[in-house]
């Protein structure tokens, strides 16, 4: 499994339905980046000044909506992830 470090997390993205509500299917070409993410792994936190870490807002099996353009994407045994700092991550999806 990957393990991000410092203050950041790894998702597996969420990928929106390919077919509109009245049956038209959607091509890749067409469809916006997703921006949801299950996160899958969290890092140990930012080292504040004093030395000690700071907690992560997110925990593992969160949901969360994250900025369009972040992170790193990563493929790892066949399944694709994306690696974010926490300050792209924008919401958790309750």
């Amino acid at each position: 499994m990957i393990k991000p470090l410092g203050d950041r997390i790894v998702i597996k993205i969420i990928e929106e339905t390919e077919q509109t509500s009245g049956g038209i299917f959607i091509p890749d070409s067409a469809k916006e980046k997703p921006q949801r993410g299950e996160v899958v792994a969290v890092g140990l936190g930012k080292l504040n000044d004093k030395g000690e870490r700071e907690p992560m807002d997110v925990k593992v099996g969160d949901v969360i909506l994250y900025a369009k353009y972040s992170g790193t994407d990563v493929k790892f045994d066949g399944v694709e992830y994306k690696i974010l700092s926490i300050k792209d991550a924008l919401a958790i999806i309750e």
